[in-house]
C-alpha cells in the first residue's frame, strides 16, 4: 500500500503577516498563500473596501484576517496602522512590502509630480512600513520581504521613476538586512519579471507571443510563482538567508 501524501504543515501558525498592496495581483496571491500556511494576515490597500474580499478569503484559510486602508506614502498614517495591527492582531511577525504604482513616460516628458509620486509610494512606502514595524519585528525575529522588480536591476526605457524606486528597494533591503541581523530579523527582496497581471492581460496575442519568446523558460510568470518565492523566504527554509534579491523571471534577465 502506498503512503498517503502528508498534509502540508501550517508553519506560520500563530504569526501575523502584514501585506501591502494586497487588493489584487501579486499582493493578493501572497496574502492568500501566507494565510494557507497558517498566518493571520493584515491585508493592506489604499482603500479598505478594495481589500475586504481578500481578507474574507484569507479568513477562510486562517481565522482573523483583517482589511486596512492607508496611503503608504504617509508615515504618520502608516505608524497608526501598524499600532492598530499590533494592538488588535499582535505582531507583525512578517512584513511584505508589495504596494506599488507606475506612471510611465519617457524622461523628457515625465512630470516631476509623476516621478515624485512613484518614489513616494514604491520606495518611501516600503521604508515607512519597515520603520514603523521594526520594533515588533525585532521582538519576534521577524521576516521582511520587499517586492522589487527586474526593472530595478536592468532599467527600462520609459520607466525612469519606476526603475529608480525598485532599485532603491534593493538598496533598502541590503541596509535593513545589515542593521537588523543582530536581532535575527531577515530582510530580502523578490524581483519578478513579466507576470500575468492586468497589464499583460491587455496585450494582444502577437505582443504576448513576442514577450514569451524573449523569456528562456518560454512562458509569462504567474502570481503564484512570486507568492511561492515569498513563502520560501518567510518559512523555515529561509531562516539563514538575508540581504538577497531573489530574481523570479523565467531567465529573462540572463
Amino acid at each position: 500500500m502506498s503512503a498517503s501524501n502528508p498534509v502540508q504543515e501550517r508553519f506560520l501558525e500563530g504569526q501575523v503577516a502584514l501585506v501591502t498592496g494586497a487588493s489584487r495581483g501579486i499582493g493578493r496571491a501572497i496574502a492568500e498563500r501566507l494565510a494557507a500556511d497558517g498566518a493571520r494576515v493584515a491585508c493592506v490597500a489604499s482603500r479598505v473596501e478594495n481589500v475586504q474580499a481578500v481578507a474574507d478569503t484569507c479568513s477562510q484559510q486562517s481565522d482573523g484576517a483583517r482589511p486596512f486602508g492607508v496611503d503608504v506614502s504617509d508615515y504618520g498614517a502608516v505608524s497608526e496602522l501598524v499600532r492598530t495591527v499590533t494592538g488588535e492582531m499582535g505582531g507583525p511577525h512578517i512584513l511584505i512590502n508589495n504596494a506599488g504604482i507606475t506612471r510611465d513616460g519617457l524622461l523628457l516628458r515625465m512630470s516631476e509630480e509623476d516621478f515624485d509620486r512613484v518614489l513616494a509610494v514604491n520606495l518611501k512606502g516600503a521604508w515607512n512600513f519597515v520603520r514603523a514595524s521594526a520594533r515588533a519585528l525585532m521582538k519576534s525575529s521577524g521576516r521582511i520581504v520587499n517586492i522589487t522588480s527586474i526593472v530595478g536591476l536592468t532599467g527600462n526605457a520609459g520607466q525612469a521613476n519606476y526603475a529608480a524606486s525598485k532599485a532603491g528597494m534593493v538598496g533598502l533591503t541590503l541596509s535593513v538586512a545589515k542593521e537588523l541581523a543582530s536581532r535575527r530579523v531577515t530582510c530580502n527582496a523578490v524581483a519578478p519579471g513579466y507576470i500575468e497581471t492586468d497589464m499583460t492581460a491587455a496585450l494582444d496575442d502577437k505582443a504576448k507571443e513576442e514577450l514569451q519568446a524573449s523569456i528562456p523558460l518560454g512562458r509569462i510568470g504567474n502570481v503564484e510563482d512570486i507568492a511561492r518565492a515569498v513563502e520560501f523566504l518567510v518559512g523555515p527554509a529561509g531562516a539563514y538567508i538575508t540581504g538577497q534579491t531573489l530574481v523570479v523571471d523565467g531567465g529573462l534577465s540572463l
